[in-house]
C-alpha cells in the first residue's frame, strides 16, 4: 500500500501549485511596480540638485527636504489611490489581508509627510526670502495655482486620517466611517493639481510631466473601472437578485443571492465580495460579506451577525431584490493548502467562509476539523451546515464557547483560561505537521492564536487568514 509521501501528485494539488506560481509573478510584478516608481522620485529628487542643497545648512537645506518629502508623500498617495482602487495586479499580488495592512500603513506615511513636506517648504521659502513663516503659508496658499485646492485636500485627508484612528474607528458605525473614508479620493484628486502644475520636480522637464500625469491619470481610470464600470457590468450581465433570507443563529441572518452564470464570477470558497442591495436609499453604501458556503454555477449564499444597519437591512431584503457586488476579493482560499488534513479556527462570524471551505475542500472523514468559537451556543452560525458536514463527511466539531478569558490564553473562554495555548492546539488536533490551519475572526484573537500555532511549530507558511479591518 502506498503511503502518503509516495503517492503521485493529483491534478487538484498540480493546479494548486501553479496557482501558487502565478500568485508569486503578481506579487514580483506588484513589487517591481512600487520599486520602479520610488527609484524615480529619488532620481527626480537628486537631479533637481537635492544632495547639494541639502549640504547648503541655510532655508535652501529645508526646501529640499521639503521637495523630497513631498515627492515621497506623492508618490504613497498614488500607491493609495491604487490600493483603493482594487486593481486585481496587487490584490492577486499581495491578497486582501496584505492590501488592508498596506492600506494602513502607506496612508499614515503618506499623510506624515505630507505634513512634513508643508512645514519644511514654507520655513525653507521664508528664511531664503527673509518673510515671516505665517506670512509665507499665506502668500502659498493665495498666490501659488492650485494651492487653494490643494489646501481644501488637505482638510479632506485629515478627516480620513482623524476617522481612521483605530479609537475614532471604534466609535463609527461602519456605514458613517465608509462613508467619511471616500473623502479620501476627493482629497487626493484636490491635492494632485498643485502637484502637477508649480510643483518642480514635477515639471522639471517634458520627460517628469509626461510621467506624473500619465501615473495620475492610471490611477484613476483604475477607480473607475475597478470600483465603478466593473461591478456594474458584471452585476448586470449576471441578473444577481436575492432569493431567499433565512435566520441563522440567534441573531445572524443568511441571504442566499442567484443569477445568470454566477459561475463566471471565478468565486471560490474563503473570498468575500463587497455587496450593496438595491432596497432604497443607503443602498450605495458597500458592505464586504463572506461567502457562507461553498459557491454554485447559479446561487451565492452569505451570512451576517446582526450589529449595526448594514447588516441589519440584510433580514429585511425581498426575494427579488437586486445586488451589485465587486469581487470577489481574499486569498484565503484551498489553493493555499500544502498539507492533508484542515485545522479551521473561527470566531463569530468568521465561521461562515471556514464552513465555505469545508464544503468545498478534499478531506477523508476525520481529517478536518473545526473549533467554533463565540458567546454561547445560541449565537452560533452556518450550525446547521456544520452538522451536516459531521454527518455527511466526518467533520471533527469542536466548541469553545462563552465569555472571553482575561487571563492566560487570550484566544479562549474564561472556561479554558488555565489552558496552556499550544498544548491544547495539540490536544484539538494531535499531531500538526500534517495540517494545514486556517484562521477567521477579529484580529486581535488570531494573532493570539498564530502565536500558539507557532510555539505549537506549525510553520509559518501552513497558517492561512486575512483580516478585513483597515
Amino acid at each position: 500500500m502506498a503511503t502518503l509521501g509516495t503517492l503521485a501528485p493529483t491534478p487538484r494539488l498540480v493546479m494548486s501549485r501553479a496557482r501558487r506560481v502565478r500568485s508569486a509573478l503578481w506579487r514580483l510584478s506588484a513589487v517591481t511596480l512600487i520599486w520602479a516608481t520610488s527609484l524615480f522620485v529619488l532620481a527626480l529628487w537628486v537631479t533637481g540638485a537635492g544632495i547639494e542643497s541639502l549640504l547648503a545648512f541655510d532655508g535652501d537645506t529645508l526646501t529640499t527636504l521639503g521637495r523630497l518629502t513631498g515627492l515621497v508623500s506623492a508618490n504613497l498617495l498614488l500607491y493609495q489611490v491604487l490600493l483603493m482602487a482594487r486593481v486585481p495586479a496587487l490584490e492577486r499580488g499581495f491578497g486582501r489581508d496584505g492590501i488592508t495592512r498596506m492600506h494602513r500603513l502607506v496612508g499614515f506615511w503618506s499623510f506624515w509627510l505630507l505634513l512634513a513636506h508643508l512645514v519644511l517648504i514654507t520655513a525653507g521659502y521664508a528664511i531664503t526670502s527673509h518673510t515671516n513663516v505665517l506670512l509665507q503659508a499665506w502668500d502659498f496658499v493665495w498666490d501659488y495655482p492650485g494651492m487653494l485646492l490643494a489646501t481644501a485636500g488637505t482638510g479632506l485627508l485629515v478627516l480620513v486620517v482623524v476617522t481612521s484612528i483605530r479609537r475614532a474607528r471604534r466609535r463609527l458605525r461602519y456605514e458613517s466611517w465608509h462613508l467619511l473614508h471616500l473623502y479620501g479620493y476627493l482629497g487626493a484628486g484636490l491635492a494632485v493639481p498643485h502637484m502637477l502644475w508649480t510643483g518642480a520636480d514635477f515639471t522639471a522637464s517634458a520627460g517628469a510631466t509626461v510621467y506624473w500625469w500619465a501615473l495620475w491619470a492610471v490611477a484613476a481610470a483604475c477607480v473607475l473601472w475597478f470600483r465603478l464600470a466593473v461591478p456594474l457590468i458584471r452585476s448586470v450581465r449576471h441578473g444577481l437578485r436575492v432569493v431567499a433570507v433565512q435566520r441563522d443563529g440567534q441573531d445572524g441572518v443568511a441571504v442566499r443571492v442567484a443569477g445568470r452564470d454566477v459561475h463566471r464570477l471565478g468565486a471560490q470558497a474563503g473570498q468575500f465580495f463587497i455587496w450593496r442591495f438595491l432596497d432604497g436609499p443607503g443602498w450605495t453604501r458597500g458592505h464586504p460579506f463572506s461567502l457562507a458556503a461553498a459557491p454554485t454555477g447559479s446561487e451565492l449564499v452569505l451570512s451576517a451577525r446582526r450589529v449595526g444597519d448594514g447588516t441589519d437591512r440584510l433580514a429585511g431584503l425581498r426575494p427579488g431584490t437586486r445586488a451589485m457586488v465587486e469581487g470577489p476579493y481574499g486569498a484565503m482560499t484551498g489553493e493555499r493548502r500544502g498539507g492533508s488534513r484542515l485545522l479551521m479556527l473561527g470566531a463569530g462570524a468568521g465561521v461562515a467562509p471556514l464552513v465555505a471551505l469545508l464544503q468545498s475542500e478534499p478531506y477523508a472523514p476525520g481529517e478536518a476539523i473545526l473549533v467554533t468559537r463565540d458567546h454561547s451556543a445560541d449565537h452560533a452560525l452556518r450550525r446547521a451546515e456544520i452538522d451536516r458536514l459531521a454527518v455527511d463527511r466526518g467533520l471533527v466539531h469542536y466548541t469553545l464557547h462563552g465569555h472571553r478569558a482575561s487571563s492566560g490564553t487570550s484566544w479562549v473562554p474564561a472556561t479554558h483560561a488555565t489552558w496552556d495555548g499550544p498544548e491544547l492546539l495539540r490536544r484539538i488536533a494531535g499531531d500538526l505537521a500534517d495540517y494545514d490551519v486556517y484562521l477567521c475572526g477579529p484580529t486581535p484573537w488570531m494573532a493570539s492564536l498564530r502565536r500558539d500555532l507557532r510555539a505549537a511549530g506549525v510553520a509559518a507558511e501552513r497558517i492561512h487568514s486575512e483580516a478585513f479591518a483597515v
